[in-house]
């Protein structure tokens, strides 16, 4: 080791000496999800010892995973978030600490190696610090945690490595001594990584980044500059890249799927990435922030490869027969080789259907017609009257479809919502060829279906509408933990999709029964059929696989156009981005109607001076007046920061 002075503090930094890393994970069904041990192989190599240290549970399938690529698992309680995991594992070590040069304190909030992690090794190694960070973030007035005050410059603590000279301190023995209760997210970022920095710094102590935020162009380039730090060779990618709140990346220009094909380019296994992020993220946040909406080419050279070819079957529900041959069109674009299976509620339909498949198909294609019981519709007609095949493990994708009229609603809407439906799953056979492609590339995609109808519904900013308690209920029932999406679920609006059996497995081995479904009647919003549409996502999510939204480039031409107008009018008014008017409408809309309406008041008495006149009968005392507007400011402020994960 080579030893020379720093501020106040002498350095001894390490070539070629000891390293121990000391790993924090969290999981919620108690397991280790596959980019850990990744994580873990790509740092073996540079580590004389890796421990583990697991917040809460920890099953024998996890505990099989990590065991190879490390030294030593601790389990402890969760309780302190990673900050007291790290203090948990230093009392662990106790004095064999001072056998090493350097310890890396790192946590589970990362994907790597992106990059490989020896020239990053190589170069801090060759730098006279007493500890260094993989990234840091500016300074910050005011502190977007408080909406006060300063947010002090600092190393990011997903990523810290302490030296010797440092480790063998009583500064550093202090520090821990005192680490206060961390029960909450801000707790754990105010009392600890924020002030880490600072602290240390302060006695002398001499810190770098190996990534600094000073070369980027933003305060917190592992959140908005993440592609371009890939790029420039950091081994580590920030997971919250892909699930932060979609308005604030947006607002921030940050564009996941540009993030993703820098990890790719690097050789990144990217199926133990979407694998992670099917189980831990809700899946319309993770649509969004990917950006995985697809677009198939509909014409020229397809990206199918008919030496692999797919095992396919369509299950088509037809209550409607008259619908059979349109539908059937759609069916025939898929490659050669489909089965089919027709449900239908009675016997004179099946009669009816029978007859016509027989005269278009003769025995060129398996086809069988299957009458069953019409309580759950399409629904039950799927997982209970086909159940059999889903679980026969003969095909590799099941193509769901039913003959969708939606009288109810009004020619013009049903009319758009068929099409929506069968247009973006099987518009033509390059295209359909193309999204069977998605299957054979992706080994984790686990359904594709179009995007959520808007154009004559009102399902925006509401689609959950009386589903969501039933469907936590029933997400419990069946052993379903991803995520719920907030405001609307991601999911097969209308019941189309094409989808891997093994991805509906959850919902494909529950035991349903017709009677489950509560008859016809019950066939209504918050209802089981209702539920069980808005469920296949979260259902593939749990199994890791992902899903992706599918369209075809003239459906977008016409959907894109009417979001765009809406989103433009429903944005008119107020100050400042989309996400802040977000949070303003979402903030105002958590409270009790009385409350919900002094703050739009005092909203629109900050952002809309002349309305002044109008609204002086609010609060015409000023006293009252200034703690109403100084109140709508920190609700504000604080709406911010948790949007922001912060």
């Amino acid at each position: 080791m080579t030893a020379v002075s720093g501020v106040g503090v002498p350095v001894a930094f390490p070539v070629g000496g000891r390293r121990l890393v000391v790993y924090v994970v969290w999981d919620r069904r108690g397991g280790v999800e596959d980019y850990i041990p990744v994580a873990l192989a790509g740092l073996r190599e540079h580590a004389d010892r890796i421990l583990v240290v697991v917040n809460g549970e920890l099953s024998a399938e996890g505990r099989a995973k990590l065991e190879p690529v490390c030294d030593e698992v601790l389990v402890r309680e969760n309780r302190g978030f990673d900050i007291w995991a790290h203090k948990d594992a230093l009392d662990h070590l106790g004095s064999s600490v001072a056998e090493f040069d350097e310890v890396v304190f790192a946590n589970d909030t990362w994907y790597g190696p992106v990059r490989p992690f020896g020239p990053v090794f190589e170069r801090m190694d060759a730098q006279p610090v007493h500890f260094w960070g993989m990234t840091d973030h500016a300074r910050e007035v005011p502190n977007p945690f408080t909406g006060s005050g300063v947010l002090p410059y600092h190393l990011q603590s997903f990523w810290i490595a302490v030296r010797r000279e440092m480790l063998g301190s009583s500064r550093w023995r202090e520090y821990w001594a005192a680490l206060p209760e961390m029960p909450g997210y801000f707790d754990a970022v105010l009392k600890h990584e924020v002030v880490f920095t600072e602290h240390f710094a302060e006695a002398g102590y001499v810190h770098q980044a190996a990534f600094p935020q000073s070369e980027y162009p933003s305060k917190n380039p592992s959140l908005y500059d993440a592609a371009a730090l890939v790029a420039d060779g950091c081994p580590l990618l920030k997971r919250r890249v892909f699930f932060q709140w979609p308005p604030y990346l947006n607002a921030n220009g940050v564009v996941g799927r540009w993030v993703i094909d820098e990890a790719e380019a690097g050789g990144y296994p990217l199926e133990v990435m979407w694998q992670d992020l099917a189980r831990n993220v809700a899946p319309k946040v993770l649509n969004a922030d990917a950006a995985m909406l697809e677009i198939p080419a509909s014409a020229g050279a397809t990206r199918y490869d008919p030496d692999r070819p797919l095992r396919v079957v369509a299950i088509l529900h037809v209550f409607y027969t008259e619908m059979l041959d349109g539908m059937l069109d759609r069916v025939e674009t898929l490659p050669d080789g489909f089965d089919l299976i027709v449900t239908t509620p009675d016997q004179a339909r099946a009669d009816t259907l029978s007859t016509r498949l027989a005269e278009r198909y003769g025995t060129a294609v398996s086809w069988q017609v299957r009458v069953v019981d019409n309580s759950g519709r399409d629904q039950s007609a799927f997982l209970v009257g086909c159940r059999d095949v889903l679980l026969g493990g003969g095909y590799d994708l099941v193509v769901k479809l039913h003959s969708k009229k939606t009288p109810q609603d009004g020619f013009n809407v049903g009319r758009h919502f068929a099409r929506q439906q069968f247009g973006n799953l099987l518009a033509g056979p390059a295209y359909t060829a193309n999204v069977l492609a998605m299957f054979q590339r992706e080994p984790g995609l686990g359904m594709v279906f179009p995007p959520m109808i808007h154009i004559g519904y009102p399902t925006m900013g509401r689609a959950w509408w009386a589903n969501k308690p039933g469907f936590e209920v029933l997400a419990d029932v069946l052993g379903i933990h991803v995520p719920l999406d907030d405001v609307s679920p991601l999911a097969p609006y209308g019941s189309m999709f094409i989808a891997r059996p093994e991805a509906l497995r959850p919902l494909v081995d529950h035991p349903w029964k017709y009677e489950d479904f509560g008859g016809e009647g019950a066939y209504a919003d918050g209802g089981l059929a209702h539920i069980l549409e808005r469920m296949p996502a979260y259902a593939a999510g749990e199994q890791g696989y992902h899903s992706r939204t599918v369209a075809n480039a003239d459906y977008i031409a016409t959907s894109y156009a009417a979001l765009e107008f809406n989103l433009d009018e429903l944005s008119a008014g107020g100050r400042g981005d989309l996400s802040e008017r977000i949070q303003t409408l979402r903030l105002a809309g958590d409270f009790s109607r009385g409350r919900a309406i002094d703050f739009l008041r005092v909203y629109l008495r900050v952002h809309h001076p002349g309305l002044g006149a109008r609204l002086r009968a609010v609060a015409a005392a000023p006293t009252v007046r200034g703690r109403l507007l100084r109140a709508a400011r920190r609700l504000v402020r604080r709406a911010g920061a948790l949007r922001r994960g912060r």
